[in-house]
């Protein structure tokens, strides 16, 4: 066995059975820093945070953000399309699923923006070759390694702040890297648990031969980001949802107001689903969205509470949407363009792009995008973060209107 293979492995085995976590991503490279706007002052990003939701499986998003004032979507979903007086209307044209009425006083607030008609050129409909491009800020037709939230820290985010953070990334109940792919990130399910486990970490000095130093060193950095992980437990007077990604959200939260004024960590990755609905559809994904929706409810509720709402931006995201017309077992197959939720004390509330044409469709029957997936990552980079959007998403990328100011 090859010494590499010995160490990943084994690191895997050690902290994920012993532990229940794990420390995810250790680049040996040091940071590069790209240039950052002269005016962006350090003292307005050095407490933001990202929160990113993975919709796993692919939204059907024409279920989500319903167009109930144009006929073809009747026709397209005779008996899974959501009838015009159950839609909560938020324009003469679109309107939520019912399941999303949780959503409506953020909306309300001029809080939470909808993107519409996300994509990307070349669409590819395999869930695990679609969501590694939308981790990766990659072309359909390339593969990278490292995600597009692990190069904001690497190219300017950690200069901006001026920060060491605990940890790069939080992955809350999330095995696998995804947009911190490259990153010093940590994968738990509940942040006391994490806490608490990390005790059983040996001294690295204890160890007797180079393989197991490693192994041990790995686990002396997971006992560094627990001890910044450590606090007082919030007691929040929000009600969490008896769901998972209710506890999700929680944990989540935890994580948030335990860093105020600290270190703290950047970006905390949740996922939430499968949405991947072929089959029986309506009851399925009416459920999901309810969680989602009273979920995002409650983050919101507790981040007020703590004092971080203004502070943190919520997004969505997943690998595609759904096929505009509903298949023959009352389900959705895979599709491409999606519409997306931001929400966050900073953001400017509204539809932001253009919804796909339901009467334009691809060759393969699908919505043609009408905003690229990397334009919501270079926003992040450039209005949120102040760093360079070319080095995170590799190219040029026109920045959307959702952050105030």
């Amino acid at each position: 066995m090859q010494r590499r293979h010995f160490l990943n492995q084994s690191s895997k085995i050690m902290l994920a059975g012993h532990m229940g976590i794990g420390l995810l991503g250790m680049p040996l490279a040091g940071l590069s820093q790209s240039g950052l706007p002269s005016t962006f002052s350090k003292n307005l990003v050095k407490d933001r945070v990202l929160i990113l939701v993975e919709l796993k499986g692919g939204n059907d998003s024409l279920n989500t953000v319903i167009p109930y004032a144009n006929p073809i979507y009747a026709q397209f979903r005779p008996t899974i399309g959501i009838k015009s007086d159950d839609v909560i209307r938020i324009d003469s044209q679109q309107g939520l699923h019912p399941a999303l009425a949780p959503l409506l006083p953020i909306w309300e607030k001029n809080e939470l923006a909808i993107v519409q008609g996300v994509g990307y050129p070349d669409p590819n409909l395999s869930h695990f070759r679609s969501i590694d491009i939308w981790n990766t800020a990659s072309k359909s037709s390339e593969y990278l390694s490292d995600g597009w939230a692990a190069r904001a820290i690497h190219n300017g985010l950690q200069a901006t702040t001026g920060k060491a953070f605990t940890s790069e990334g939080v992955l809350v109940g999330i095995n696998e890297q995804g947009p911190l792919a490259g990153a010093e990130s940590i994968s738990l399910r509940q942040t006391e648990t994490f806490v608490n486990q990390s005790r059983l970490a040996m001294p690295a000095e204890l160890a007797a031969n180079v393989s197991l130093a490693h192994i041990l060193g790995v686990e002396r950095a997971i006992v560094d980001a627990a001890n910044g992980l450590r606090g007082e437990k919030y007691a929040f007077k929000t009600e969490f949802p008896n769901s998972g990604f209710g506890q999700s959200v929680q944990t989540a939260a935890q994580i948030v107001a335990g860093q105020r004024g600290k270190a703290g960590v950047p970006i905390i990755v949740l996922s939430h689903g499968s949405f991947d609905t072929h089959v029986n559809q309506v009851g399925n994904h009416a459920n999901l969205l309810k969680q989602l929706s009273e979920g995002l409810a409650a983050l919101r509720s507790s981040l007020i509470e703590v004092g971080a709402w203004d502070n943190t931006l919520v997004m969505t995201y997943s690998e595609f949407g759904r096929r505009a017309r509903q298949n023959q077992s009352n389900g959705t197959d895979h599709g491409t363009a999606a519409s997306h939720f931001v929400m966050g004390g900073a953001v400017r509330g509204g539809l932001i792009g253009q919804a796909p044409d339901l009467a334009r469709l691809d060759g393969a029957q699908n919505l043609i995008y009408t905003t690229d997936f990397r334009q919501l990552q270079a926003t992040v980079a450039k209005g949120w973060w102040g760093i360079s959007p070319e080095a995170v998403v590799r190219g040029k990328f026109d920045q959307l209107q959702l952050l105030r100011g």
